[in-house]
């Protein structure tokens, strides 16, 4: 037999097994299209993150529940622990959302593959790309009549639309804004832009290149959707640009637990008076920041005041978070705050409910905070919030109510000590003015609002 036989053999059978596999995709799609189940599917695979994307699940599915009773709700996740029993008590343990019946769960085995530490490089793409893989294998388990995304897995949309489903999405934050862009122009070293690129104008320009045709594809995939929610004005205004439309983005204000905390009294107790951080330990968050601003407030306070504590009150996602939390820790003990500092992991809404009622600051410290839940919970629950001059806090939540002031706004670690001190220094007539400002403008994000939202978007597809 020939060489050139034997080439064009191994082509026949390569091009064989290449059309297999394409029949057998199709004949999936199809399949599946067909026997679509009349449900709504959640895509959600960390069920367990504990921040305020996981109580957007818990509501999302409670309003769809009181709204469409003939749907059935699913939730995709990674969580091989998760049963529909454990989830249920996990929203109402949690969150103080009490589901109608349980949700029916559909693991997903393939989760690595939108985990950041696989990607420790092109982490964006690496993820977006994933996730199509991830939401392949979540849809030829269960096609539902409506996917729904609830944690910004964007390039999930078309495979959804392939299997035949209307999608539905929450939009917590854009995975690629117009300020990241700008940061890498200008060569800013960030939690998402790594020192060593920073400092190289050669490795800023491929990243810029990088982020541009990211966002191209991110603005294609985006216009897939039937219906995109957005939780504040910063990230509709990115969602708009990025996505080249506004014509199915409805700006629907996430769900804050204002009514349990609004039967909080607003007086507090001064001595020790309680600075709180309510967040998970992610870098974005910047705790550290907060560490060393309180450390900064110590040093320039009255030695007869009494010293204040800083109360770290979140939840850990995975190891690196869980490093995060001890280096606070570690950093607490060599500022010789250990006494002075108190760390909360992972505590029941009944505690968070506590800690807040006891507390007369929250403080807050991310830059460009799409939304920010705890600072509305802050103002809910009767403590000064100390906020981020940024995105959500500045644009949507920390406004004037009837002309008067609801918060403070800082950007470096001398202005949050500052807000500490100014705080500590007013009048009990001063701390209860704006408190109860405050309190009145978290009215304006309470769950109830967020569901009447969520149901008056959906009814446009569903």
């Amino acid at each position: 037999m020939s060489k050139s036989t034997i080439l064009d053999i191994l082509g026949l059978l390569l091009l064989t097994l290449q059309l297999g596999f394409i029949i057998r995709i199709v004949t999936s799609v199809v399949y599946n299209r067909r026997s679509r189940k009349k449900s709504v599917g959640f895509f959600h695979p960390y069920t367990n993150d504990g921040g305020g994307g996981e109580r957007v699940l818990w509501c999302s599915i409670k309003a769809v529940q009181e709204e469409f009773p003939d749907l059935e709700c699913v939730i995709y996740t990674g969580d091989h622990d998760a049963n529909p029993e454990s989830l249920s008590a996990r929203a109402t343990n949690l969150f103080g959302v009490k589901l109608i019946h349980p949700p029916k769960v559909v693991h997903l085995h393939r989760r690595k593959w939108v985990e950041q530490s696989t990607y420790p490089r092109f982490t964006l793409i690496g993820q977006s790309l994933g996730s199509i893989y991830l939401s392949w294998e979540a849809l030829s388990a269960l096609t539902p009549i409506y996917f729904f995304d609830t944690s910004g897995y964007a390039f999930t949309y078309p495979v959804a639309r392939i299997f035949g489903c209307k999608v539905i999405c929450y939009v917590h934050y854009p995975t690629i804004s117009l300020d990241m862009l700008s940061r890498v122009q200008s060569r800013s070293s960030m939690y998402n832009n790594d020192a060593v690129i920073a400092k190289s104008s050669f490795f800023s320009q491929l990243k810029v290149i990088y982020y541009k045709v990211f966002g191209l594809m991110y603005g294609a995939v985006g216009t897939c959707s039937h219906l995109a929610m957005v939780n504040s004005s910063w990230t509709r205004s990115h969602i708009q640009k990025i996505w080249g439309t506004s014509a199915f983005i409805k700006k629907v204000y996430p769900p804050c637990d204002t009514s349990s905390l609004k039967v909080l009294p607003l007086e507090r107790p001064m001595e020790p008076l309680k600075i709180i951080s309510v967040a998970q330990f992610r870098p974005e968050k910047a705790h550290p920041l907060q560490l060393e601003a309180f450390a900064l407030a110590i040093t320039r306070m009255d030695d007869k005041m009494p010293r204040p504590k800083l109360q770290f009150v979140g939840s850990c996602r995975n190891e690196a978070d869980e490093k995060r939390l001890q280096y606070l820790k570690d950093r607490s003990k060599e500022l010789h705050l250990e006494d002075d500092v108190e760390f909360y992991k992972n505590v029941p809404y009944s505690v968070l409910v506590s800690l807040l009622g006891a507390a007369s600051i929250g403080i807050h410290s991310m830059i460009d905070e799409h939304f920010g839940i705890s600072v509305v919970e802050y103002m809910a629950a009767g403590t000064i919030a100390i906020a981020h001059n940024s995105a959500g806090p500045k644009m949507d939540i920390l406004l004037p109510e009837d002309g008067k002031q609801t918060g403070l706004l800082a950007e470096t670690m001398e202005d949050y000590a500052e807000a500490i001190l100014k705080v500590m220094a007013m009048s009990i007539t001063e701390r209860l003015e704006i408190t109860a400002s405050a309190r009145r403008r978290s009215s304006q994000f309470s769950e109830q609002k967020f569901y009447e939202g969520l149901k008056s978007a959906l009814h446009l597809v569903m």
